[in-house]
């Protein structure tokens, strides 16, 4: 059988370039990534600890101790409660919450509930409810709220926080 010389050059050429590319081919690196992989923080233990700062919160706003719950608060805080304009720093936010504590009737307890809590470990948001009773046991009002926290010096202190009733008294 014969051959034609193109076939043969063609033949040659091709196996010449699978030989060229071949050998140009880069090395896989073999060398292990040291990428560091973040640890995802805890979060049922940041709400456990969110609900312990609620429960302090809470226990001295039914206390009407405005200096305990101020020390709550960041320095930079900013307060946006129902009917009221954002307060900001901790001057402000004092005369809101002194106005919220005169007007609430004497023998009423203050409870928040932490339902919910996301972040990265270090500013987390959380989402909340708020239930006051009277004396009785009765509820009185009931609302929501939302708390952004950052840790500052190894603990978590409100930097923002925002809050509503649910419905007001007619």
């Amino acid at each position: 059988m014969k051959t034609n010389p193109f076939t043969t050059v063609l033949i040659a050429f091709v196996a010449l370039m699978l030989v060229v590319t071949g050998c140009n081919t880069p090395a896989k690196k073999t060398e292990a990534t040291t990428e560091q992989v973040a640890a995802k923080p805890d979060m049922a233990a940041i709400k456990t600890e969110i609900q312990a700062i609620e429960t302090e919160w809470a226990n001295a706003t039914t206390a009407k101790d405005i200096d305990k719950v101020m020390a709550l608060y960041a320095d930079d805080a900013v307060e946006m409660a129902d009917d009221e304009p954002m307060a900001v720093g901790k001057a402000a936010i004092r005369q809101v919450l002194l106005k919220s504590m005169k007007a609430r009737q004497s023998g009423t307890t203050v409870y928040y509930e932490t339902m919910d809590v996301y972040g990265d470990g270090n500013v987390v948001t959380e989402v909340g409810k708020t239930t006051v009773k009277d004396a009785s046991g009765k509820v009185v009002s009931a609302g929501k709220y939302m708390g952004i926290f950052e840790k500052r010096d190894g603990k978590f202190i409100c930097i923002r926080d925002i809050n509503n009733e649910d419905q007001k008294d007619k």
